[in-house]
């Protein structure tokens, strides 16, 4: 201090600790950003209910466990609150039992794997790996990169006529997943919409001042490639899930993103007669799927009433993982079709199987009865409670990482709404397992307390209690 008393400013730290710090920073979110980023690279495979295939985001998601788990042994303590834990368990210990309980065991294993992978393991990486509000807001941000490069391929392909069949013409966006995939890009820009809404409902304290206007124009950008996924499903989730986030982010932020995204989005998907046709017609099909469905809604209506019937045959543990197909035709009636017509971007005509309901509630229930719908409801109820708690007055987050839960909350009801239109399968899927992860980090990660010493593994600074320090919270 000077004579005076005036505090003299503490000199900056030298370049090798800075550059340590930044990797200290950065390195455990790496496989997490990789994960997310590999999907903008062209997938060609299987898609939503066809057979399992291993891509490069999956790989990446390996590494996520990976780096995790050896965060976990090196700092040798407790990482998770018993409340995560069993939130987490009990899915396992569900999926265990339908899998040994299941008539071909060998094929069940392979299901058994996927839903540990998509449903327990990679979530709890990321809670383990996301280390405060910073990382939150680094993986978010890159789910919003995505969301915005395949947005841009699926205008694309709607302006070109080069996009997916869909009413006898090529103009569905799908973004680089493919005809086999239609539900892929419109899940990945429902993320990346409600993550920038989130931003310019709730922008960070002492943000840059394009953040919000940034937020904003990404926001309503990311509007069009998602109607023109003419995915009805996509469309109703983003809707409660968004609706949702307005009423929590409170009136004044709300008023001032729906007077600038309302009038944009209509401007862009109307005004300019975006696909506004087509769009009609698949929004008046939502009214009217009780009447004279098409074909696609009636094999639905069909495959949830197989669902169901395997489940009152076998009501404790379900026909087993993957067991869904092989018990198909002796539970559908007769008007089920073969399958569902692909065509069009970069693909030839063919038949897709229908190899699962559509409805994961009713995919669970089939395939692990009451003990497994019990286990995943509770699941992803527990997790979306939680944050919804947490973000509300009074709760254990402070207003500067409010952003945060806005994205928890919107993703996890998005996800767990969009459950009732599809189930997993497909490229994307792996991204369900980081938007869980995402919002089991707000909701069930421990108070917040003074940031520990830092760790000799970057990876094993472990967020069981997010750290949150007063100028980190604040960027």
């Amino acid at each position: 201090m000077h004579a005076h008393g005036t505090a003299v400013p503490a000199p900056p730290p030298p370049a090798p600790a800075r550059v340590r710090g930044a990797a200290a920073r950065w390195w455990p979110l790496l496989p997490v950003l990789a994960t997310v980023l590999l999907l903008a690279a062209p997938v060609h495979g299987a898609g939503a209910g066809g057979p399992a295939r291993v891509t490069a985001a999956d790989a990446a998601s390996g590494a996520v466990v990976l780096c995790a788990l050896v965060g976990v042994l090196r700092r040798r303590t407790r990482p998770l609150a018993p409340v995560a834990v069993f939130v987490f368990g009990a899915p396992a210990v569900a999926c265990a039992i339908a899998t040994v309980t299941s008539a071909d065991p060998a094929l069940s294993l392979t299901g058994f794997v996927r839903y540990l992978q998509v449903f327990v393991l990679v979530p709890l990486a990321v809670v383990l790996l996301i280390r405060d509000a910073w990382g939150f807001r680094v993986v978010t941000g890159c789910l919003a990169v995505l969301a915005l490069v395949q947005g841009v391929v699926g205008v694309h392909q709607y302006v070109t006529g080069t996009g997916a069949s869909y009413m006898g013409e090529d103009v569905r966006a799908v973004g680089t997943f493919g005809p086999t995939d239609v539900m892929g890009m419109a899940t990945v820009v429902a993320y990346g919409l409600l993550a920038a809404a989130a931003l310019a409902l709730r922008t960070p304290r002492h943000a840059p001042r394009w953040l919000r206007p940034a937020a904003l124009v990404a926001a309503v950008g990311l509007v069009v490639p998602l109607a023109l996924s003419f995915s009805r499903g996509a469309w109703i989730a983003t809707v409660i899930a968004g609706a949702t986030m307005l009423l929590l982010a409170g009136r004044r932020p709300a008023l001032r993103t729906l007077a600038v995204l309302v009038p944009a989005s209509v401007v862009l998907v109307v005004g300019f007669g975006v696909g506004s046709e087509m769009i009609s017609q698949r929004l008046t099909s939502i009214t009217q799927v009780t009447g004279t469905p098409d074909r696609s809604v009636n094999d639905r209506y069909t495959m949830w009433a197989a669902a169901t019937s395997m489940w009152r045959e076998q009501p404790a543990a379900g026909v087993g993982l993957k067991g869904f197909p092989a018990h198909r035709d002796a539970h559908a009636s007769i008007g089920l079709s073969s399958g569902s017509d692909t065509a069009g971007a970069g693909r030839s005509f063919e038949k897709q199987p229908l190899l699962s309901p559509h409805n994961m509630y009713l995919l669970v229930l089939s395939e692990q009865g009451l003990i497994g719908v019990t286990a995943f409801v509770g699941s992803w109820a527990a997790v979306l409670v939680g944050g919804v708690r947490r973000l509300l007055p009074g709760g254990r987050r402070t207003v500067a990482a409010a952003d945060c839960g806005l994205v928890a909350v919107g993703l996890a009801l998005w996800q767990t709404v969009d459950f009732l239109y599809a189930d997993i399968g497909g490229p994307s899927t792996v991204l369900t397992g980081i938007v869980f992860g995402l919002a089991a980090w707000w909701a069930l990660a421990g108070p917040r307390h003074a940031a520990p010493p830092a760790p000799a593994c970057p990876s094993a600074r472990l967020p069981g209690a997010p750290v949150e320090a007063k100028a980190r919270a604040a960027t």
